[in-house]
């Protein structure tokens, strides 16, 4: 029978994937970055550069119309005759076309524009506009007021043609397309009289026309840069977006799986310790023989089997939920002044039977004066317990366990428990120190334990702002080593005198 698959939404939540999907997007995106800077873009970036140009000329509309306006008025006073009226509006006629092609274009939706005709349109518009200049470029003035007429058409020109190559560097070759035919008009003209101030005033417009058209490319080239890095950042906001979105989601699904657990354990730790403590109970009485002897000595082991079992069932569920509470941070600390010291033996004590059955010598190692700690006793006492516990568990016959407790180099105080057990292999330590994990040595053993201890010691030393270290070596045995912070430990604040506090309540 083949394997079903679940295609709910839950198993696709977090896809495993997305890390090499997203470098695969960002090479995709750099690729097309590069390509833009070096050639026309797509047709996307064609759109998008015709919708600039369009937005540059309706803006800039008036100002070359003022430019001709001037021209115009000062051409009349300079003795003129009315051609230059006549030239001004069928340059202003051409201006008007193009701005009305722009107005056209910036109402279009970017996707409906055909790039090629657009295209076309424009340059045939600034080619009229062309005509316009080469139409000016071709005057004459014999008879006007101004002196160096021919230069002062050149300078005209170069105002006009830096301009145009300013509003219309969007569009690749609106500059040639406009100035091409004056430039050359204004070099045949001045080329028949062979004056050599106009000579060098054509020889400036020759030159400055490919100058300027080096501009105007720049500056395509900057913009078609600009709208790369634009599609880059909308492509990176729309990928974090989609990211916060997925982590959003698997953040409220995981908060929902936690209150669901914790649910589940608050619920089953009812259902399960009431039937526990009559199993506990009935089994101990029957074990005991309290209501009268058992004629069958197995029915007797079997009760002592079912109390071991059930007791072993009870502290798996305290641990379980202990470990519950301190993941979810619902473990409160009933912090107050204690003594390590005085903790540490009394569990000391609680072990001994325990390890007076399994021969293991218990050698307290105590420093003698120590202050008290502010901490939570019960979880200092679980923390001391856990850790003897488990020396004990592993230790051989025959074997020493020994408890040490005093100052820490940082002023702080720790409780150390030392065994001469097999030891764990240094790769399996981050495994015992997480939930559920053992080691070989310790699933090899006939008394395994649930792998809950040590992390429930780390997580209640973490509540405390302590530290928790474990060292082993196979063969030799493990030092296990609770510490806590300088900031938990009380100074011992000396009496006041008896005259300083009558003088206080005087």
């Amino acid at each position: 029978m083949p394997l079903l698959r679940s295609n709910t939404a839950d198993k696709f939540i977090v896809d495993r994937r997305k890390p090499h999907r997203n470098s695969d997007v960002a090479r995709a995106v750099r690729r097309t970055r590069d390509r833009l800077s070096q050639q026309a873009g797509s047709l996307d970036f064609d759109r998008e550069l015709l919708k600039l140009h369009a937005r540059t000329m309706v803006v800039s509309a008036t100002a070359m119309p003022i430019l001709v306006l001037a021209i115009a008025a000062t051409g009349l006073l300079a003795g003129l005759d009315k051609k230059i009226g006549i030239w001004a509006l069928f340059t202003l006629l051409c201006y008007a076309i193009v701005a009305f092609m722009a107005r056209r274009v910036e109402r279009t939706e970017a996707s409906q524009i055909d790039p090629s005709q657009a295209r076309r349109d424009f340059l045939i518009g600034h080619f009229l506009c062309g005509l316009g200049w080469a139409w000016f470029a071709w005057f004459g003035c014999d008879t006007c007021q101004i002196d160096q007429f021919q230069v002062v058409k050149a300078m005209v020109l170069l105002v006009a043609m830096a301009a145009t190559a300013v509003m219309a560097s969007s569009l690749g070759g609106a500059l040639l397309a406009t100035f091409a035919i004056p430039v050359a008009v204004y070099a045949y003209a001045g080329a028949r009289t062979w004056l050599p101030i106009e000579v060098i005033m054509a020889a400036l417009l020759v030159t400055a026309l490919p100058f300027f058209a080096y501009v105007a490319r720049n500056l395509n080239q900057a913009s078609l840069m600009l709208m790369s890095f634009r599609s880059e950042k909308d492509a990176l906001i729309a990928e974090v977006e989609t990211a916060k979105s997925m982590s959003d989601e698997a953040r409220r699904r995981a908060e929902d799986a936690n209150l669901a657990k914790s649910r589940f354990l608050a619920s089953m730790s009812h259902e399960l310790r009431t039937p526990l403590n009559a199993i506990l109970g009935f089994s101990e009485v029957m074990a005991n023989e309290v209501l009268g002897p058992m004629n069958n000595p197995t029915y007797r082991d079997y009760a002592h089997d079912v109390h071991e079992s059930g007791q072993h069932l009870l502290d798996l569920i305290n641990e379980i939920l202990d470990l519950s509470r301190i993941e979810a941070g619902r473990y409160q600390l009933n912090e107050e002044p204690v003594m390590l010291l005085t903790i540490a033996e009394d569990c000391c004590h609680m072990m001994e039977l325990k390890a007076r059955n399994k021969d293991i010598r218990v050698i307290q190692d105590f420093e003698t004066t120590l202050p008290r700690l502010f901490a939570d006793e019960r979880a200092v006492r679980q923390i001391a317990l856990n850790l003897l516990s488990n020396a004990i568990k592993f230790t051989p016959s025959g074997g020493e366990v020994r408890v040490r407790v005093g100052w820490t180099a940082g002023g702080g105080q720790y409780i150390s428990v030392k065994d001469n057990g097999p030891g764990i292999p240094e790769e399996e330590i981050p495994v015992v120190l997480s939930a559920f994990g053992q080691g070989s040595i310790a699933i090899k053993s006939a008394e395994q334990g649930t792998g809950l201890g040590l992390p429930i010691v780390q997580g209640l030393l973490a509540m405390h702002g302590g530290e928790f270290e474990l060292h082993s070596k196979l063969r030799e045995g493990t030092e296990a080593i609770a510490i806590f912070p300088l900031s938990r430990v009380m100074e011992e604040l000396p009496a006041l005198p008896t005259k300083t506090v009558a003088a206080r309540r005087r």
